[in-house]
Formats: structure tokens, sequence, C-alpha cells
């Protein structure tokens, strides 16, 4: 059966968030950091998505369980990305089409980054095309090597990277296409051999690729898309980046928003054209604000709440 599957790695722990939550059910803008993911994957394309649980599996099923097309597998020991995926198997097995892997705490992901990766991945007849990024921020990060043709030959770690490696801008941003089959015959050939003891999935481009198999790497995802959140402050700057572009949204249609910076609104709120929000205003969960309306200043709504056309609400 031929199919597009995104698969999104959601099993760790919050342990820099310093939270008993998991980390992709904090939430962002008033939605869930895993569910922007699953629309990134959505908009790229993908018919089905496996969600890989692990600490405290429960309440990541509970909170997903309104989206009819995620199935889960858990991962009841973290022994890296490749076993995660590995835990997919059964739900892979018999699949001939593609595969992204994507990590559930990357909730700035677009979709059409997604695509351009699922496509060039289609067009080219890859085992996988690795997803990559360009910026001069690469400390830490694996680098992307490539022969005097520009053709894909390796991702280096840092720690494992010569000094003229370390120059290298162009990133592993950890979003891979793989073909179904061929992602599933390389992980069973993937070892522990590391300090960790750990399978990593960035050892799979390297195992197709000595079989013979086609692995390129292609820059179509920013930095800051696929960075992924693991501390509070990165979930306030991703917050930020997330809530700008719902203001310009809003702002956009015909909504005047007298000052963004002092302004808090969720996802998912509707505002009618010529309503004006006013400074220290915090709108929250399912609101709808009719036409004409002036909210704030200091306004906090909370839905669900619907506002007539033409309401003041201070």
């Amino acid at each position: 059966m031929t199919a597009s599957v995104a698969v999104i790695l959601a099993a760790g722990r919050s342990t820099r968030m310093k939270s008993e939550i998991p980390k992709v059910l904090h939430k962002v803008c008033g939605r869930l950091m895993i569910e922007y993911v699953l629309d990134a994957a959505r908009a790229a394309g993908t018919e089905r998505l496996i969600v890989v649980v692990g600490h405290r599996a429960d309440l990541v099923r509970s909170a997903l369980s309104a989206h009819k097309d995620v199935v889960f597998a858990e991962q009841t020991e973290q022994k890296g990305t490749g076993h995660a995926v590995m835990m997919c198997e059964s739900e892979l097995q018999g699949q001939t089409g593609s595969v992204l892997i994507l990590a559930g705490d990357t909730p700035l992901l677009k979709g059409s980054s997604l695509k351009a990766l699922l496509d060039a991945q289609q067009t080219q007849g890859a085992a996988c095309v690795v997803g990559t990024a360009d910026t001069i921020r690469n400390e830490g990060l694996g680098r992307i090597v490539r022969d005097s043709q520009g053709t894909f030959q390796a991702i280096v770690e840092q720690k494992d990277a010569t000094p003229e490696q370390r120059k290298i801008t162009e990133i592993n941003t950890g979003c891979y296409a793989f073909d179904i089959p061929l992602l599933l015959s390389s992980l069973r050939q993937v070892r522990p051999n590391n300090v960790q003891s750990e399978y990593y999935l960035t050892d799979c481009p390297r195992i197709l690729m000595d079989q013979g198999h086609r692995v390129s790497a292609i820059c179509s995802l920013t930095l800051e898309e696929a960075l992924g959140v693991n501390t509070r402050v990165q979930l306030s700057e991703v917050r930020a980046s997330i809530q700008q572009t719902l203001l310009n949204e809003l702002m956009l249609s015909g909504v005047t928003i007298e000052d963004p910076s002092q302004t808090s609104i969720d996802f998912g709120v509707q505002i009618g054209r010529d309503t004006v929000v006013r400074p220290f205003s915090v709108i929250e969960g399912p609101v709808v604000i009719g036409e004409n309306c002036t909210i704030g200043p200091h306004a906090w709504l909370r839905g669900p709440l619907n506002v007539a056309a033409g309401t003041s609400h201070r």
C-alpha cells in the first residue's frame, strides 16, 4: 500500500523544562505544542500520523484523543531516536510510500518546508532526504558534509567534527523523509555503538548509502522552524513567534490591534472587521468577537464566549 505517513517523536521527558507534564503537552498560545507539528505534517500531505509516546504516555494519548488521524506507538524505554522509530514498525510494515520523521517539540515547522522534503524524496527516488537549514548559529548542531560537486556525504556531529567541518553553516534539522521499506531495513542494522548506548536515527542515512542507495540533503527549512523547545526560555521564544503570526493575521483581516506587544490572543480566536483591541488585553480559549467591537484596555476574555457586534468590552 502506497502512502505518505508522518512519525512524530513525543516520548521524551521534560527534564530541562523541569516539569512533570510531557514536553509536547505544554501550551503555546492556548494550544498544545505538538498540535502545531501535527498540522504541519497534514499540510505537507501526510495521510496518517504516528505519535511515539513514552513518558506519561497516558496523558499524551488522552490529550490527542480527538485527532482521529493519529495512532500511537509506545517507547517504554528511551533508547534514542532510532529506537523510537523502531517502535513504529508494526504501523509501517507493508507500506511502500514515504514517511516523514519529525520531533514533537518543533511547533514552528511549516507544512511547505515539509512538503518540499517529501517532494524531493519522491521525485529523486531517494532512500532518504535529510532536511537541512543554513545558519551561522551552528554551535552544537550536526553539520552537513558535501563533496566538491555538492553531493551529500555525511552528517557529522559537532563533537566529531574537524576544525574545518565546524565552519560549515548547513546543519541537520532532525527532519527526514524516508522510503518506508528502506527505513525499516536500515533500522534493523543500527547498533548502539556510542557512549550513550543508544540507537541513533542519524546512522540510517550512512547505512543506506553504504548499500548503494541514494541519500540526499535539501535546505528546505529555516533554523527557527526546526529548533526544538527544550527549556521554558525557548518555550517563551516560540510563543512570541507564533503570537506575532496570529496577531499579524488578525490585523491583515481588518482588526486593529493598537499595541501588539501588550496584547495576548490565543490560537483559534475569531475577531470581526473593524474591531479594535486596545492594550493590555488578554483573549483566551474559544472566543468569537463580532465586528465593530472595542475590547479593552485591560480586558480579560475567557472562552467559551461570544461577543456581539458593536459591543464595548472593558
